[in-house]
């Protein structure tokens, strides 16, 4: 391949992981304004059902930034073999470490997130009612 058919590629693997970012956060965004309208007080079946379908979201979203991140460290790969690199292909060889930022922390902080909107949904707080 060409450098500038490699760049191309990289750019379309960065656009995924873009992309597939956008799904997930909507979601988890989502949900914890649902949290605040009351989403823990629902029957246990609709919260089971918000639980799987954010398992469901993140699962699909962290293996689409996986794989974009590996063809990105693919394109990478084939960069760092050219003999003459233009500057912009020096500061996408550059740009390697931090696509592990997608292949690991990304994923890793969608768990935490996960947990955190569990344990909201299955063990918060009952509501105190004073007064009335």
């Amino acid at each position: 391949m060409t450098e500038s058919e490699l760049v191309s590629h990289w750019v379309k693997a960065r656009a995924h992981i873009i992309a597939s970012q956008a799904a997930p956060t909507f979601l988890l965004t989502a949900v914890v304004g649902f949290l605040a309208l009351g989403l823990p007080n629902a029957d246990l079946t609709v919260r089971i059902a918000a639980a799987g379908i954010l398992l469901a979201s993140g699962i699909f979203g962290a293996l689409a930034q996986i794989a974009a991140a590996n063809e990105g460290l693919a394109v990478i790969a084939d960069l760092r073999a050219l003999e003459a690199p233009a500057s912009l292909t020096g500061c996408i060889i550059a740009m390697a470490p931090w696509v592990n930022v997608v292949r690991y922390v990304t994923p890793a902080i969608f768990v935490i997130v996960y947990v955190a909107l569990l344990a909201s949904l299955f063990f918060s707080a009952p509501d105190l009612h004073f007064g009335r």
